[in-house]
């Protein structure tokens, strides 16, 4: 991935967005969307012992040892929130150490386009060169992109209605209404409502708004060149 011209700022939060190249599919089953879902967990640490692909042909034991090893290294970003589409993504990171979210990227897609290239017998990138991103300057718009990035479902129309949108697998939405953490820091949003139903409902009350996008355009990734 070539090197961003304007570099990533520690401490900061960027909505990253990426898409397939001629927006071909790149999460077409299950299998594949669990993968990328489990190479954004195990690649948000600074630095990992081993490939994901070599990590899980290990034994259990030892697959269990190199846990705890990895457990004890810090991560390169806080992932806040993320969605997972057939034919692109959106991340919510925010740096925790110098060049994490570039080398997070450089990790997360370089180890996912192995996995699908040698699953559909293809060579060459899955994903475009440069991912597009945003730095979020404040607390309106961090809390505007989570819901948008968590509506992506509906807004593409993945979804029938906002209960589905709420049990989408692919995205973060559902750590942030159950509060089984698996991949995200969450507090930095929830800690901005009063409960987590509160933030539920301001997810739902947007679903058909966000269908025509109008409302936070201008606080969001261009996706159309």
């Amino acid at each position: 991935m070539p090197g961003r011209l304007v570099p990533f700022v520690t401490n900061e939060v960027y909505h990253v967005f990426n898409r397939g190249i001629d927006r071909r599919p790149t999460f077409i089953g299950k299998r594949e969307y669990a993968r990328a879902k489990l190479t954004l967990q195990y690649y948000r640490h600074i630095s990992v012992p081993l490939r994901l692909s070599y990590f899980l042909d290990l034994k259990v034991d030892f697959r269990d040892g190199m846990l705890k090893k990895l457990e004890a290294i810090p991560y390169a970003v806080e992932i806040l929130a993320y969605c997972l589409m057939p034919n692109h993504f959106h991340f919510l990171l925010r740096q925790v150490t110098d060049n994490g979210v570039s080398k997070f990227l450089s990790n997360f897609q370089n180890s996912y386009t192995r996995y699908f290239n040698t699953k559909h017998k293809r060579v060459g990138p899955l994903f475009l060169d440069q991912c597009k991103a945003v730095r979020i300057e404040t607390l309106e718009q961090l809390l505007h992109v989570s819901r948008y990035i968590h509506l992506n479902p509906a807004t593409a129309y993945l979804v029938k209605d906002v209960e589905d949108v709420l049990r989408y697998p692919w995205s973060s939405l559902p750590e942030y209404v159950s509060g089984q953490e698996e991949i995200c820091e969450t507090d930095s949003i929830l800690g901005n409502f009063k409960k987590r139903t509160s933030y539920e409902a301001f997810v739902r009350d947007q679903v058909d708004y966000q269908r025509e996008l109008e409302a936070i355009h201008h606080l969001l990734i261009e996706e159309n060149p």
